[in-house]
Order: structure tokens, then C-alpha cells, then sequence
């Protein structure tokens, strides 16, 4: 292993003698960085900090600093080093070769012609998606014909294809003042995609207007909006977001893709004993069903899974949502829209009157709303929805707190589940380590409150799993699952309810029936080498 500065991921251990171990120097030369290269950093960071990426080696990246002494810019390596999940090496380089590397990223982001040619071999799926979205604009009036030269097309074409190529889920563009940033989340976490000069700005954001139905002339103002194009074969659908910033409109576009639309139960990493709770209360013929967890926690992913379970051509199932994020056969999927006075709670109404037998409601976000669906549940309807709880157990507080009376949660409330999405191991991206000191205090002090009778099934392990950077997987993942955590609600359950519904009172008695947590539940996964340790540790 070289003797220069070699740092794992989130750590500050180097190798070297001293206190302060020599940096090697790396002469470049003029030797061109590739763009695969720099976009392992942005460049934003490269230019505050005063250090670029100069390569990869050994599933390393190495990282040419002007001055390796500045903390700071180590600190900074450090940071953009743990969020990649990769080690580094950390060279010195001269402020010539530092300088002409930023015109590297300059050349990269700067001059969109030359971001486009890359991806030639890409064009023809490009200019049918362009050809698609096209047909949405029809006659429009001459205003808009500064947006339909091709450039601005392609622009639009290709970051919304290479966006889907790098299984993005959204998509981030964003004035910045000079210039406009477009980041894409990938796996939870927003990147750096590429930079396009101010001038085009206007143009492009008038061209996602159109193709999404929104208007051109509203800049004060947030709009929503939606669009669609055939990609490869299949259906994807985009959800258009802006918003007025300081320096113009930002867009936020979330891509819905069919191909990983409407997953079944089996695909949620669920375990036996979740899986069979939830198909417990499904089988029920009444009842309320809650999902909880932050935005982006994949609540309407397991909402879906659930939609799916149920026999759509023996029952009426209907829909509420905002917005349908994905067409589900034999449901009838109905969207809310605020601005003209159609709630969820009016469309619950509505619902009501359409003899349901189950009703997905999307969010539970007042006390009409909250109070039309428990008396949907007491009058014989299998309801589910989302809440916004940091747990399972924060359901029946939240509910109370919304002001709906304890002795109507009781006989409604079949099921509480809570959920988090975490970043999953790639097959050839693990790393063992047996489990000992840290680790095993942080395991043993997880689950130390658990009545030995369910510790005893825990499927342990004498080893957990870190993310180790592969050829297919930089980073070591790849992809997300859900972690979750959730209690039935039994007699024993109800009575507590009825009696004293708060959450210390509720976790106790439903750890006593063997719920586990989140952290639990992603502590298991890790055993099973599905998650990195960190992952769990984090929850």
C-alpha cells in the first residue's frame, strides 16, 4: 500500500510515520481529468476548497490539494469521502495543474454542446423522448418559439434521460446566480449532476412549463404539474414542482417510473412476521390501517403493495390521493385538488357515497379528515393511510392530539407500521466484521429491553457488514429498502388505549407482545448482510 495519506471514509486515520505524515506530490502535468472523475466531486467544493480529484486507484480516490495542511479542506475530503462511502488518498499538486483542472469542470458544465456529445450514442432514445413530449404542446401561440430550437430540446431530452439511466428518483434544477445547477437524488442522497449557463435558464424552465401544462407567465407563485413520455418500451411519469427563489424559479421534477411502480408485499423486505401481520389486518373487512414516516420514507410504496393484496374484482376499492403517483388496475384512483375546494376530506365524503369497500386515502392531514376516516372504519370499511409520527407507537398520541376521542381509536385502529428507507449493500460491496467492543455494546443495549422469550428468536449473527467501494458499486450500494416497525392491536391493546393512550404506556405493552424497532429490524437486516451497519446504527 502506497506511504501517502490514505483515509477510510468518515475516519482520519492516515498511514505514514509522525504526527504528521509527508504528502506526496503529483505532477500532472496538463494531464486531463476525465468528467467519470470529477464528478466524484463538485465543483463548488473543488473551487471554495482548493482540491479536485485527480483519479481512482485500487477502488480509492485520490484528491490533489493545493495545500494538504489547510484542516478544513481535509475535513471537507472527509465529508464528500463518507458520503461517496469510497477511502481516499490525498496528494499535492501545483496551483497551475489545480487551475486548469477547474477549466476541466468548466469545459464540462459551462458549454452544454459538449455535455450533450458524450452521451451521442444516446441521442436516438433522446429525440423519441423529445418527439413524445413535443405532441403535448400543440398550437401554441409564437411566444414560446425561443424555447423550441433544439439545443434547449436536447438540454431538457438528456438531463431528464441520464437522470433515469442513473436510476434517479428526482430531479433538482436550480439557479445559483451565474449559473444553474442541476442535481439528481440518487439512493436517498442529491448530487451534483452538471452546471448550464444562466442565459439558458429561462428557455429551459419555459419548456418544462409547457410540456408540463403549467403557466408561462406565473413566476410569483408555486404550480404543480405532470407530463409523460414513452422511454424504452415504457410508460414514465414526471411530477413537475416550482417554486419562486431569490435568483428565479426553481423546479423539482419526481420521476415515476412504471417499470419500478406497484411492488407486491414479497418485494418490501418485510419479515415473515410483518408480512403476516399486515395480511392480517388486510383480511379483515374493516378497520384502519397507518403508515408513518418522513417524506420520502417509501410510505406510499407499501400503501401500493397493500392496494395490490386486495381482490379488485370482488370489492370496490377507491382511491384518494394527491397526486396518483402510479395507475393501479382495477382501482378507482380519484386526485384531490385544494385549489378548486376538492380535499381529502370532500373526496372522503364523495367516497363514502360510492359504496367502497376499501378506501386509500392518501394523508391524514386534519382532524376532518382524521375524524371521516375512523367513522369510515367504524361503519365497515377497511381504511388505509399515511400519518406523520416519528414512530409506530406516536400513532395513537397523534390521533388523540388531532382530536379524535380514544374510544373511537380503539375498536378502529387495526395496525400501526412506521418506516425508513435505508441505503442496501451491493452483493460484491460487503465488508465483515466480527461483532465485539462498540458494536456489540450498541447491539446488546438495542435490544436489551426485549422480553428474552422474542430476543431468543432474534435471528443474530456473529458478524455485521460495512459498504466496501466494488467496480459496480463505488460507493458500495446500490438502491434502497424500507426498514419498519409495527404493533397490532389486540384486546389487551384496545383496553390501554381506552384507558391511558400515551406513548410510554403504549411501547411498553407493545414491547411486551415482541414489537421490534426500526433500528431493530435494520440491526437484523445487517446481520443478514442486506445493509451496512452504519445504516442501522444511524436510526
Amino acid at each position: 500500500m502506497d506511504e501517502d495519506v490514505l483515509a477510510n471514509a468518515g475516519g482520519s486515520a492516515s498511514i505514514g510515520t509522525g504526527a504528521a505524515p509527508a504528502v506526496p506530490l503529483r505532477e500532472l502535468n496538463g494531464k486531463k481529468i476525465s468528467p467519470e472523475i470529477l464528478k466524484y466531486v463538485p465543483q463548488e467544493s473543488a473551487d471554495y476548497y482548493r482540491f479536485v480529484p485527480v483519479g481512482i486507484k485500487d477502488s480509492a480516490l485520490e484528491i490533489g490539494m493545493v495545500d494538504p495542511e489547510n484542516t478544513e479542506a481535509r475535513n471537507a475530503v472527509s465529508f464528500i469521502a463518507d458520503k461517496l462511502g469510497m477511502p481516499f488518498r490525498i496528494y499535492q499538486i501545483s496551483g497551475d495543474d489545480f487551475h486548469a483542472i477547474l477549466d476541466d469542470y468548466k469545459n464540462l458544465t459551462s458549454e452544454v454542446s459538449k455535455v450533450l456529445g458524450e452521451f451521442d450514442a444516446d441521442l436516438a432514445g433522446d429525440e423519441r423522448l423529445t418527439d413524445a413530449i413535443s405532441k403535448k404542446l400543440g398550437d401554441e401561440n409564437q411566444d414560446i418559439a425561443l424555447i423550441e430550437d433544439a439545443p434547449v430540446t436536447k438540454i431538457v431530452a438528456v438531463i431528464i434521460r441520464h437522470a433515469i439511466d442513473g436510476n434517479a428518483s428526482d430531479i433538482h434544477i436550480e439557479p445559483i446566480g451565474d449559473r444553474v445547477r442541476v442535481r439528481f437524488r440518487v439512493d436517498g442522497a442529491l448530487y451534483t449532476s452538471l452546471f448550464l449557463p444562466a442565459n439558458v435558464y429561462d428557455a429551459v424552465v419555459a419548456r418544462i412549463k409547457i410540456i408540463s401544462s403549467l403557466k408561462l407567465d406565473e413566476k410569483r407563485k408555486p404550480q404543480d404539474g405532470r407530463f409523460s413520455a414513452p422511454l424504452d418500451g415504457r410508460k414514465v411519469d414526471f411530477r413537475v414542482s416550482t417554486m419562486p427563489s431569490y435568483y428565479g424559479e426553481k423546479i423539482a421534477i419526481r420521476i415515476l417510473d412504471s417499470e419500478k411502480g406497484v411492488k407486491s408485499l414479497a418485494d418490501l423486505a418485510l419479515s415473515d412476521d410483518h408480512r403476516q401481520m399486515i395480511k392480517n389486518a388486510l383480511a379483515r373487512p374493516y378497520g384502519l390501517i397507518l403508515i408513518t414516516g418522513p417524506t420520502g420514507s417509501g410510505k406510499s410504496t407499501t400503501l401500493y403493495a397493500m392496494l395490490n393484496e386486495l381482490d379488485r374484482e370482488k370489492y370496490n376499492v377507491v382511491s384518494l390521493e394527491d397526486p396518483v403517483e402510479f395507475s393501479v388496475t382495477g382501482v378507482n384512483q380519484s386526485q384531490v385538488r385544494p385549489e378548486i375546494g376538492y380535499t381529502f376530506a370532500d373526496g372522503l365524503r364523495s367516497i363514502l357515497r360510492q359504496d367502497p369497500d376499501m378506501i386509500m386515502v392518501g394523508e391524514i392531514r386534519d382532524k376532518e379528515t382524521a375524524e371521516l376516516a375512523v367513522q369510515a372504519a367504524l361503519t365497515g370499511h377497511l381504511v388505509f393511510s399515511t400519518l406523520h409520527t416519528n414512530n409506530a407507537i406516536g400513532v395513537v398520541p397523534r390521533l388523540v392530539d388531532m382530536g379524535i376521542d380514544p374510544y373511537l381509536i380503539a375498536p378502529t385502529l387495526t395496525l400501526a407500521i412506521a418506516q425508513r428507507l435505508v441505503r442496501q449493500l451491493c452483493p460484491d460491496g460487503k465488508e465483515p466484521e466480527t461483532i465485539e467492543g462498540g458494536i456489540k455494546v450498541i447491539i446488546d443495549k438495542e435490544f436489551e429491553d426485549l422480553p428474552k422469550t422474542f430476543r431468543d428468536k432474534v435471528q443474530t449473527s456473529t458478524q455485521v457488514f460495512h459498504a466496501k467501494p466494488s467496480p459496480l458499486c463505488p460507493g458500495g450500494t446500490r438502491g434502497r429498502m424500507a426498514v419498519f416497525e409495527m404493533f397490532e392491536i389486540d384486546r389487551e391493546m384496545e383496553a390501554l388505549i381506552l384507558k391511558n393512550p400515551t406513548e410510554l404506556a403504549i411501547y411498553k405493552l407493545a414491547r411486551e407482545k415482541g414489537m421490534l424497532s426500526m433500528k431493530e429490524d435494520a440491526l437484523i437486516k445487517c446481520f443478514n448482510g442486506l445493509i451496512p451497519f452504519e445504516e442501522a446504527s444511524g436510526l
